[in-house]
């Protein structure tokens, strides 16, 4: 950011500059001056009004002094909706007996690293850190922006934070995690709490079924629910751990240990022996083939294909 001198000189004002300096006035206290204080230091009336007038621009152009400090913080939204959300929900494996053998200050320093490096890899996705409990981290991805493969990148993230951790070095302590993944319908409200206590209020049971989930998977892998599994359309290796029960949810569900990624180019190749079949789109796809017959006449077309997030555009075109 410029000085106050390159900032006044940019508005046409810097024969004031070394009034501004002696006055120890800089960027951070412009947008407080009043007419009053802009008179008492020797500006004249149409100068003034000249400043006062930058000095409200630049307050709408800065963002908050926090807003460099939290970089996952969400916008607040005044209404609650409903959404598809795929949660990840990362534990340190281990703590308890960790913090049994490192210092205190070490053991901080670890939960630390842990958290950033997990935050990093999560924004890399476009995830959520939602919320950071203990040892704990609560991730969204479907929230505050959609995708179609959220489900993916949510499983991608998981991996990689397995492969991240595990290369962390604690006081000479190996670190692992274990990561659980579920996906369903919520609820999103408001932003609730400040500060450390900040989190974007969630209701619905997949943040919970993510946690329990976590609590099945061993140290160093990831464990998803059916609904994740049926959204991957087979982009990875998975293997089932069969029916479990789950603490707090009626009857047993099934479960699934994620052993890697299927590679490929296309990534409806890998998964095309579980693709479905293209039901209720007869008459998109018949506009669309008439597009591209018209196009193959030389007489050029433009289609545009949009909607919410899995509501099958990817799959209309690849029946096209």
């Amino acid at each position: 950011m410029p000085d106050i001198g390159d900032w006044l000189a940019s508005i046409r004002l810097e024969q004031y500059r070394q009034t501004f300096l002696k006055n120890g006035i800089d960027l951070d206290v412009v947008d407080e001056l009043t007419d009053a204080d802009l008179k008492e230091l020797g500006l004249s009336l149409g100068d003034r009004k000249r400043f006062l007038r930058a000095a409200a621009t630049l307050a709408r152009q800065s963002p908050p002094p926090t807003a460099a400090l939290r970089p996952s913080v969400s916008p607040s939204h005044s209404e609650a909706e409903r959404r598809q959300l795929t949660v990840m929900f990362c534990d340190l494996v281990g703590s308890t007996a960790l913090s049994a053998r490192l210092d205190p200050e070490d053991l901080r320093q670890s939960i630390v690293a842990y958290r950033a490096c997990a935050t990093e890899i999560v924004g890399r996705y476009d995830g959520f850190v939602a919320k950071y409990m203990g040892d704990g981290v609560l991730v969204y991805f479907g929230y505050p922006q959609a995708h179609e493969e959220d489900a993916e990148r949510a499983v991608r993230a998981g991996l990689a934070v397995v492969e991240a951790v595990d290369r962390l070095d604690a006081a000479g302590e190996h670190l692992a995690v274990r990561i659980g993944i579920a996906t369903g319908l919520v609820v999103v409200g408001d932003i609730i709490g400040t500060g450390e206590a900040e989190e974007c209020s969630v209701v619905g049971e997949t943040p919970n079924l993510a946690a329990r989930l976590q609590e099945l998977a061993g140290s160093g892998t990831v464990v998803i629910a059916e609904a994740t599994r049926a959204l991957l359309r087979g982009q990875f290796k998975l293997e089932s751990i069969g029916l479990r029960p789950i603490k707090g949810f009626s009857g047993a569900a099934e479960a699934f240990r994620v052993l890697g990624e299927v590679r490929g180019d296309d990534r409806f190749e890998a998964g095309h022996a579980t693709v479905l079949p293209l039901v209720g789109r007869d008459r998109e796809l018949a506009l669309l083939v008439d597009r591209w017959t018209q196009a193959k006449a030389n007489k050029g077309q433009v289609v545009l294909l949009e909607g919410e997030a899995g509501i099958g555009k990817s799959r209309l075109a690849v029946a096209l």
